[in-house]
């Protein structure tokens, strides 16, 4: 049974980017989101980032958004420079606004 808590161990360390990767994903936040979304997040060429602005969005949505880009606009997809943990970090951070701290 020992053996099986050990090969989780890589998935459980993976349920949130550590302190040096978040501070780099708030710095892709600030300066690669805020160079289409504004830099406040306010909207600019991409609609607003603020909490306020994506209440009615879902979870699924944002993800979606974020892993797979949107056709027909500006927003490429960041699947292959972020992995599931992090979009997610990403998400709870935008709607927390913990990003301007």
């Amino acid at each position: 049974m020992r053996w099986l808590a050990f090969l989780l161990l890589p998935i459980m360390v993976q349920a949130a980017p550590v302190a040096e990767r978040q501070a780099s994903l708030i710095n892709l936040l600030r300066d690669d989101c805020g160079s289409c979304h504004g830099g406040q997040l306010n909207g600019g060429l991409g609609p607003s980032l603020r909490a306020k602005a994506l209440a009615t969005k879902p979870d699924e949505l944002l993800y979606d958004t974020i892993a797979n880009g949107r056709e027909g606009t500006a927003m490429p997809p960041w699947r292959n420079f972020l992995n599931d943990e992090e979009i997610r970090w990403l998400i709870k951070v935008l709607r927390t606004e913990q990003w301007q701290k």
